[in-house]
């Protein structure tokens, strides 16, 4: 196996700096890292490859010594869309991040100070967690009011021209002997 010098070296700097810029607090220095990572992780997979060969869908044509090997392809592909996803849900945490505080920076606050400079119980500081989830919700949420509610429940009755016809869970009204709703006048 005669791998290039140059390759290897090419993924361990993409590593090394991929490590780098996750560790940072931005988190667009995250993405960036992460995409790093990513390459170097496919450069690793083309060097484990070893000599390109003869495709293996051939057949006949070659002897398994030409052929290449399909996994390490395989394994690029799915590292590739794996590197895709996770780049677009990190995406989202970032715009999320900037819509509720105009940065892309992650801050300690007084718990993680706490516990990084050993000062803080840490069976008490997990009491307190639960005594947040166990409080009211719409204080932690981003829509407080109905208002400023992303989402609107609309029903048969906000308009005039709509027949909801949709089955429902409630009992339907006792009926008479001629077929009529009891509660009905007419």
């Amino acid at each position: 196996m005669n791998v290039s010098l140059v390759l290897i070296v090419v993924m361990a700097v993409l590593f090394a700096c991929g490590v780098y810029a996750m560790l940072e607090r931005s988190l667009t220095r995250v993405l960036i890292g992460f995409l790093l990572l990513g390459n170097a992780t496919n450069l690793l997979l083309l060097i484990v490859m070893g000599q390109p060969g003869v495709a293996p869908f051939f057949g006949t044509e070659a002897t398994p010594d030409e052929m290449s090997d399909p996994l390490p392809q395989a394994l690029t592909l799915t590292a590739i869309v794996i590197t895709f996803a996770v780049s677009a849900f990190l995406l989202a945490l970032i715009y999320r991040s900037w819509q509720l505080g105009q940065a892309d920076t992650v801050v300690d606050d007084e718990a993680d100070r706490a516990v990084r400079e050993g000062t803080a119980d840490v069976d008490e500081a997990m009491d307190d967690e639960t005594e947040i989830e166990d409080t009211d919700d719409d204080a932690t949420t981003d829509f407080v009011g109905t208002d400023t509610a992303p989402i609107r429940i609309v029903g048969s009755r906000d308009f005039a021209g709509l027949r909801d016809d949709a089955p429902v869970d409630r009992a339907a009204p006792p009926r008479d002997t001629d077929g009529r709703s009891g509660g009905e006048d007419s």
